[in-house]
């Protein structure tokens, strides 16, 4: 018997059985909701057809599409736990034919771009002592960001308890809560001494639980607070903005740990990707690097 509130019991499971994150969850109640209000109260019982019209309608409604696919997918999702709950006897989405999402290449870095990026970052600053520390701040933040490949939500908010006394690994908590362990090169051993001793010695930080304290509501240096601070540094070193963000650099990490040998299922683990197809697009990436180099730089390349 299908639940009063179907979608509800959907997104329930989710949370419960995969640790889905709220803004997983959002997404799949959005894409879900517009097949309700194109379905009817009875939805949940849709058939095959009606799924078909509802795709058509999407794409005459102009939407692209990656966002027609993920649409797709949500309805595959929720219709096969439907058929796992017994609300159905047949799953209407199995042999759906979607548009397919057009994969997009990562926006990446050169390994020169990303050096110039850190070298804005380490440069001393001048003037007060809260200039000096937030510039420090920012220098560990980065040089975290290029050497670890976390995202940006896990960096801002590291409990300062994962680095004390100066670890060679450092245990991350990821999407849907799950850990992993994370090596720390030398180099951002070091930073991350210097910025602790700092860190350390302001009173108005002595309490954060975070390894980068803010006055602000989230206690933690924000997502959007890091995208502005990228943004200047790519500024700072000749880089166009636009180009760059805090994800660029985790882009970056991957991209050239693969160009210098590593393999996927590492890259895969360092990253904390659950399905290795994630994992895969940088060896297309870097497939597109290599023949930019050859059409560029190779002397018959002009014709």
């Amino acid at each position: 018997m299908v639940p009063r509130d179907p979608l509800r019991a959907f997104l329930e499971a989710l949370q419960a059985e995969r640790g889905a994150a709220a803004n997983t969850l959002a997404a799949y109640a959005r894409d879900l909701q517009d097949l309700a209000e194109f379905a009817g109260a009875d939805w949940a019982q849709a058939d095959r057809g009606t799924l078909e019209a509802w795709l058509s309608d999407l794409e005459a409604r102009g939407l692209g599409q990656a966002t027609r696919a993920r649409r797709l997918s949500a309805a595959r999702q929720f219709y096969r736990f439907a058929l796992s709950e017994g609300w159905r006897e047949d799953d209407p989405a199995a042999r759906l034919s979607g548009p397919g999402a057009a994969r997009r290449l990562p926006k990446t870095l050169t390994e020169a771009e990303a050096e110039a990026l850190m070298t804005a970052a380490r440069r001393p600053a001048r003037g007060t002592e809260a200039g000096k520390r937030d510039a420090l701040r920012l220098a560990c933040l980065m040089e975290l960001l290029y050497a670890t490949g976390l995202r940006v939500s896990e960096l801002v908010s590291l409990p300062v308890a994962a680095v004390r006394g100066d670890p060679r690994m450092i245990l991350v908590r990821g999407k849907g809560g799950k850990e992993r362990m994370v090596p720390l090169s030398p180099p951002a051993r070091e930073m991350l001494a210097a910025w602790l001793s700092h860190r350390d010695a302001t009173p108005a930080w002595k309490g954060s639980a975070f390894l980068f304290p803010s006055p602000g509501k989230a206690g933690h240096v924000t997502r959007q607070r890091m995208w502005q601070l990228v943004q200047g540094l790519a500024a700072a070193a000749g880089i166009e903005p636009a180009r760059v963000s805090p994800h660029t650099l985790r882009h970056a990490f991957a991209t050239h740990l693969l160009a210098h040998g590593a393999d996927l299922r590492s890259i895969q683990q360092l990253l904390g990707h659950a399905d290795l197809s994630t994992t895969e697009i940088y060896t297309h990436v870097l497939d597109a690097r290599l023949r930019e180099l050859v059409l560029t730089h190779h002397p018959l390349a002009g014709g």
